[in-house]
């Protein structure tokens, strides 16, 4: 997938692309494509060099075992994946990239690797030294979503779904749309129960946390509305009554934008100094190395950071 995004001229033409990986996996990547990328391939940061139509390629650190097997979790897959992360956040802190484009990964990889946080996102945030409230955003077309809670099991996302984590989810959504050129965003915020609690009937966190902090929301002039019954919002934001969708949990908002367009669907990692994309379509562990993967996802991605990273530099 990456290296079909990279062997379009188009996309080596619109900025300076840095590639981070092991020489073997871009081998790995051009055979199973079937294409070539053009490289300055470089040992150390210090030597790279950046020309138009022609990818920097840093060649990260060789797998001693030699490759892992495709379509597999591995402890060696996500210590290739964590250290091409963990260089790309060096690099963006240091100013040498503007944006982070990411192709699928497997997030129980990166735990048998080592990682200790609940996901990507908050490996890099920790790396980054952000505080405060970071969230996935998912985009298809013009419709994006972020959630209150993400990867966390369902039995605790009741007592998560707070005042602040709602207010927090409004706002770096809100935030994000602006930077990519949207005014005033429509926010739906979806309720966590059952047709929205049903008046209290299947729950009262709409009534007692979700409300209340919509209303407060609106006195500080966001355009945020609800809460909203969750298995509707969506066919309205469908239609184009809003912008975006907060949802409360992961699959509340993720199955609805995945059945939307799980081909064109974009990743978004918000609240980090940089804009990180990736494709929201999952490692597809069931095709790995036949060379069928679509890379519409992935270019959508790097359309949006380039675009995001664009603006940040005016």
């Amino acid at each position: 997938m990456g290296v079909r995004l990279l062997a379009r001229a188009e996309n080596r033409e619109a900025c300076d692309v840095l590639l981070l990986a092991a020489s073997s996996v871009l081998a790995a990547g051009e055979r199973i494509a079937g294409a070539r990328v053009p490289v300055h391939t470089a040992a150390s940061r210090d030597a790279l060099r950046f020309e138009v139509g022609r990818v920097a390629h840093l060649a990260l650190r060789e797998p001693a075992a030699g490759l892992p097997p495709m379509g597999q979790c591995s402890e060696v897959a996500g210590e290739l994946a964590l250290d091409a992360l963990a260089t790309a956040t060096a690099l963006a802190h240091e100013g040498v990239v503007d944006g982070i484009v990411f192709a699928p990964l497997n997030k129980h990889s990166l735990r048998v690797a080592g990682m200790q946080e609940e996901d990507e996102l908050r490996f890099m945030q920790g790396l980054f030294g952000v505080r405060g409230f970071v969230c996935e955003f998912n985009i298809t077309d013009a419709l994006w979503t972020s959630r209150v809670t993400s990867h966390v099991p369902l039995r605790e996302v009741a007592r998560l779904i707070t005042p602040e984590a709602v207010a927090d989810a409004v706002h770096i959504l809100d935030t994000a749309l602006r930077r990519a050129g949207i005014a005033r965003p429509r926010i739906a915020v979806s309720g966590l129960n059952p047709h929205a609690g049903d008046g209290g009937s299947i729950g009262r966190e709409e009534i007692e946390v979700i409300a209340p902090t919509i209303e407060r929301l609106q006195r500080d002039g966001l355009e945020a509305s609800g809460p909203w019954s969750p298995d509707t919002v969506f066919i309205a934001a469908r239609r184009g009554d809003f912008d975006a969708v907060v949802s409360m949990y992961h699959d509340q908002g993720q199955i609805a934008m995945k059945l939307m367009g799980f081909e064109r669907g974009v990743t978004l990692h918000g609240g980090l100094p940089v804009p990180v994309a990736t494709s929201a379509s999952g490692s597809a562990f069931d095709i790995a190395g036949r060379g069928i993967a679509r890379a519409d996802g992935l270019q959508h991605a790097f359309d949006l950071c380039l675009r995001m990273a664009g603006q940040a530099m005016r």
